[in-house]
């Protein structure tokens, strides 16, 4: 496919805007040619795929007057369409009429945008993540869509992130895609702009009695670099998030204590393999993918298997627990001990008034002699080997009642907590009921407990429904641990 621009600037765009050359060349042909283009144009592709900052180069380029309104940023419809206007306004300059900027509808804003192009060649209207817009109506799109009918030089582009069937209720509209980039191109693109063989700025100088680090070339960067992005997206970005700006992140973060035995005299450039093994904790370690201003604690030079063993065991103690209040720590517990009792022993574990007594054989002060009784001929397996098994809700309200005193508390205005008169067991009836019933769906909405029975039938009926635990033993005994609930003495194995 052909386009009309110059070669120069058809050059100068491919290298700016690296791997997008085709969708460069598909939109050129559309929109940059004095020829009438199409009235409307999608462009679609996931987030970071570089279709704004595709479309903003072009039209940069290009002679025609042209808008970009980033719908993300407006609150209400109304505010979108204001926007829209004031960036027409401002893109045609002194040439057209001032408005007052005010718009109450579609049809005024459809009638006010036609008095701003009346007399225009052409002009481009790119609404940026249109599909993302607040409080839009279901016309919105279908009416944007419809602006050409009634303003003939108007050329609208929509930026969306999925085309969806019947999107815009009108057929015939021209689709560009930006699919996401590969392996090779997301390195090319990091590996365009390396970052400095020097340290952070934010480190204190060394002394002047200290070594200078030796004379690096752009040779041995161009070495290093390319080979240490691509380390960092086989390890960490793209098991985690294959996006270019988060391999640009994870890049800027790791550079600097990686390439700090260079500058510590240990190692040379083109030693990368020694690089690697030096600093395999960083690509081990997934500290690089959190959100913090604080920067990377430092790591032993050499560390030993023990300390790594206690490092990993600390950060997987610390890091899996997760804080739940009392009574959703409760359910928690009486959901795991649902799921790997039978039904058959709730007595036997929960009641309180239930108690084995041996009956006595044969009569007076003596003892009938026992007949050894036989093996059984089949083993069962124990219930914690079969997984969880599916309870309904009536015997978790009732289970609870038997382990755990519910008091319904509220805040009063000072904070404390008063106790009401609601005085009865976890399964009871009224406000202590309902408030169970609503930590019990906080935690089927964080899947901490998830249905197992048919899913059209009603789980606040009896048998209509059936839950089971979704979390393993190890994590609901830390919870147990936190409440002083010893859950290990109502399990049978």
């Amino acid at each position: 496919m052909g386009s009309l621009l110059p070669e120069e600037l058809l050059a100068s765009l491919n290298d700016s805007i690296r791997c997008r050359e085709l969708q460069i060349q598909q939109l050129a042909c559309l929109i940059a040619s004095d020829f009438p283009s199409p009235p409307n144009l999608v462009l679609h592709g996931t987030q970071t795929t570089g279709k704004s900052l595709t479309v903003n180069a072009l039209l940069q380029a290009i002679e025609h007057p042209s808008a970009v309104i980033r719908s993300k940023e407006c609150i209400t419809t109304r505010h979108l369409l204001e926007r829209t206007l004031s960036g027409v306004q401002d893109a045609l300059g002194d040439a057209v009429p001032l408005t007052d900027g005010r718009c109450e509808s579609i049809s005024a804003f459809v009638v006010q945008l036609q008095r701003l192009l009346d007399g225009q060649k052409k002009f481009i209207l790119v609404f940026d993540n249109i599909d993302r817009q607040r409080e839009a109506a279901p016309t919105l799109l279908p009416a944007l869509a419809r602006l050409n009918e009634t303003i003939p030089n108007l050329t609208t582009l929509f930026i969306i992130t999925s085309p969806r069937p019947h999107l815009f209720h009108k057929p015939g509209i021209p689709h560009i895609h930006f699919p996401p980039y590969t392996r090779a191109e997301l390195i090319s693109l990091v590996s365009a702009s390396p970052l400095p063989l020097q340290p952070p700025p934010s480190e204190t100088p060394p002394p002047a009695s200290a070594n200078p680090p030796s004379s690096l070339s752009q040779a041995d960067l161009d070495f290093l670099w390319p080979r240490f992005a691509t380390a960092v997206h086989d390890s960490l970005a793209q098991p985690a998030s294959n996006s270019l700006p988060a391999l640009r992140t994870l890049c800027s973060r790791l550079w600097h204590p990686f390439i700090a035995p260079i500058l510590a005299h240990q190692y040379t450039p083109r030693e990368f393999s020694k690089l690697m093994v030096r600093n395999r904790y960083l690509f081990q370690s997934e500290d690089a993918l959190k959100e913090s201003i604080i920067p990377l604690p430092p790591q032993p030079q050499h560390p030993s298997s023990s300390s790594l063993n206690s490092q990993a065991a600390t950060k997987k103690q610390t890091t899996t627990t997760l804080h739940l209040p009392t009574l959703p720590a409760q359910l928690l517990i009486v959901a795991y001990l649902a799921s790997h009792n039978a039904p058959k022993h709730d007595t036997l574990l929960f009641s309180k008034y239930s108690t084995s007594r041996r009956r006595r054989r044969g009569g007076g002060g003596t003892m009938a002699p026992r007949t050894p009784r036989k093996k059984a001929a089949n083993r069962t397996i124990s219930r914690q080997m079969l997984g969880p098994q599916g309870w309904g809700m009536e015997r978790l309200l009732a289970i609870h009642a038997a382990l755990f005193k519910y008091d319904d508390y509220e805040e009063n205005t000072d904070g404390d907590r008063a106790r009401k008169r609601n005085k009865g067991g976890g399964g009871g009836s009224g406000a202590g009921a309902a408030e169970l019933l609503t930590q019990f769906a906080t935690l089927v909405g964080m899947r901490l407990i998830v249905r197992a029975g048919a899913a059209g039938a009603d789980p606040l009926e009896a048998g209509g429904g059936k839950w089971k635990i979704n979390v393993g033993g190890t994590y609901v005994r830390q919870v147990a641990r936190g409440l002083r609930f010893d859950i290990d003495s109502y399990i049978l194995e």
